[in-house]
């Protein structure tokens, strides 16, 4: 070869080598920027009461009024439920924890003679972390495990499904309130 030849040559396969990382850098992000995974937007956990009569149907309150509050883990209090009321409320939802195997929430309840009744609710339960992608932000599902709650209003609070997770339409607990109050 010339020495001309050789020259070209060589700079035909230096162009080679510096215009294949351009492309490979250039198309790389490409395939990286899209991902098939969609994270769940509203990725909230809540349990689902619903009040219950001793016969099975479904209740209401009536004319009686509820709060519900719990602790923190900082120890100060929380209201969760404010003054819920009246025939449609048949049931309502609640947060639940993360952090505390055991939830405590405190009903409150007044009848239509300002007679006020209180109960406290415990909940165990097995907390699993959920992962839909290394993209997305861990939420927790949870297993309910035991209920037991005091007497005063509440008849009985029973588990009808265990499983807490992001379906909104899962009635978790059933709430028994006294019919002779």
């Amino acid at each position: 070869m010339q020495r001309m030849d050789i020259r070209r040559h060589i700079r035909h396969k230096v162009k080679g080598l510096f215009l294949l990382p351009f492309c490979l850098l250039t198309l790389l992000p490409f395939p990286i920027a899209c991902t098939q995974i969609d994270c769940p937007v509203q990725n909230t956990v809540n349990t689902n009461y619903v009040l219950r009569k001793a016969t099975g149907t479904a209740d209401t309150l009536n004319t009686d009024t509820v709060w519900i509050w719990t602790r923190r883990a900082d120890g100060t209090d929380t209201l969760l439920l404010n003054s819920l009321c009246g025939s449609a409320a048949t049931g309502f939802t609640l947060p639940i924890s993360h952090t505390q195997p055991e939830d405590v929430f405190v009903l409150l309840l007044a009848d239509t003679t300002q007679t006020y009744y209180m109960d406290t609710i415990r909940i165990k339960k097995d907390d699993m972390p959920h992962f839909e992608s290394v993209d997305c932000q861990a939420s927790y599902f949870h297993r309910l495990t035991a209920v037991s709650t005091t007497h005063h209003i509440l008849d009985s609070v029973t588990i009808n499904n265990p499983d807490v997770n992001y379906d909104p339409t899962t009635e978790h607990l059933y709430v028994y309130i006294k019919a002779d109050r």
